[in-house]
């Protein structure tokens, strides 16, 4: 059974299509897009050896690119290398260029995708859980520079998103639980009943219960796609609260310098537990509520502090890479905090110094 959800966006509107096996069936959806042959995927080594002759076998005569695996492939250099090929292939404003691996492959081929002659098409696999569940949906496209992560971008809508929970099971069990953060993420910003449900399910979702990853998916991509639709650039601050753990989260993954010593995920997740731990300080919600998040983290195997993510930086240090945050206006950086589980909003009175303090409580 497949399962489709809208990404309601006038004329930039597209569909997920969510179901096992989806990708031996690729061609399905994938061929009314696909004007030349062969079509051009662009995936990591990994994904390549795990994935790419399944994609071969739907779609027929492909042109794969396969670059390097990893966080640091999302750079200025990996970029222009990138566009180069795509230019020298003949790419077309009318064509789909294929990204298929997980959130980093997915940005830095929906930048390129937003660049190339004013802006080409281009269609999302996403293979990881954090991909399938947040950055394959929604049109944010970016690389990192040596000031901050995601700091040069566009936002470019896909054409479609194609997910096959199957491909999660060749995914190492550290980069699931990494994607599983993206999961609890939308109970913990407006939905405690799916709070609760990944409580009670995640050791399901761990051990591979193809109902349970469907659900969390599906229900994971339905709520960011009504945000999106709601909100597509971040306007009018609905998609600011999709942002819940990245501020901390993105200042803890510039400490370790954008590497495997932390994922986005494993960021984000502690990011999360930061924020509601510094929202019970500032008397918005209560201690029981923030530990009863930080507990569910840590239940799952995913950091929920800073010792847990292995930062060691005093408040002064990680405040200073906020200061690089793309959020950052008029000298003022928004924070997402919480009234209670489920109960998240921005605050934007948040001064850095009172930040820096509590991280320094942390450490």
């Amino acid at each position: 059974m497949f399962h489709n959800v809208p990404v309601s966006l006038e004329s930039r509107s597209y569909n997920v299509v969510i179901g096992q096996r989806a990708l031996p069936r690729a061609g399905e959806w994938i061929h009314p897009f696909t004007t030349k042959s062969p079509a051009i995927v662009v995936t990591d080594v990994n994904v390549a050896a795990a994935h790419l002759d399944t994609l071969r076998s739907a779609l027929g005569n492909i042109h794969s690119i396969i670059l390097p695996a990893g966080e640091a492939t999302k750079s200025w250099a990996q970029l222009a290398s990138l566009v180069d090929e795509l230019l020298t292939l003949g790419v077309e404003r009318s064509d789909h260029i294929i990204a298929l691996g997980g959130g980093v492959i997915g940005d830095l081929v929906g930048f390129a995708a937003a660049i190339i002659k004013r802006g080409c098409n281009f269609i999302q696999i996403p293979t990881t859980l954090l991909a399938q569940v947040d950055s394959s949906v929604g049109g944010k496209t970016a690389i990192n520079t040596p000031v901050g992560k995601n700091l040069v971008g566009a936002f470019h809508q896909p054409s479609l998103v194609l997910i096959d929970p199957d491909v999660l099971n060749t995914l190492p069990p550290r980069d699931l639980r990494a994607g599983y953060a993206e999961v609890v993420k939308y109970g913990l910003i407006n939905d405690f009943a799916f709070f609760e449900w990944c409580e009670a399910n995640a050791p399901a979702l761990f051990a591979g219960d193809a109902a349970a990853r469907i659900y969390a998916i599906r229900h994971s991509v339905s709520t960011k796609a009504a945000i999106v639709a709601a909100d597509e650039r971040e306007t009018a601050d609905m998609r600011a609260l999709l942002n819940l753990g990245h501020t901390f989260g993105h200042a803890l993954e510039a400490e370790t310098g954008f590497s495997d010593k932390l994922l986005h995920g494993e960021a984000v997740a502690a990011g999360m537990a930061l924020a509601y731990r510094f929202s019970a300080t500032q008397g918005l919600c209560t201690g029981q509520e923030a530990a009863r998040v930080v507990a569910h983290l840590a239940a799952v195997g995913l950091p929920h502090s800073l010792a847990s993510a292995g930062v060691a930086a005093r408040g002064e240090a990680l405040v200073a890479h906020m200061l690089h945050d793309k959020k950052m206006s008029a000298g003022t950086l928004p924070f997402i905090l919480a009234r209670g589980i489920g109960q998240s909003f921005i605050d934007k009175s948040i001064a850095l110094s009172a930040v820096a303090d509590f991280l320094d409580g942390e450490a």
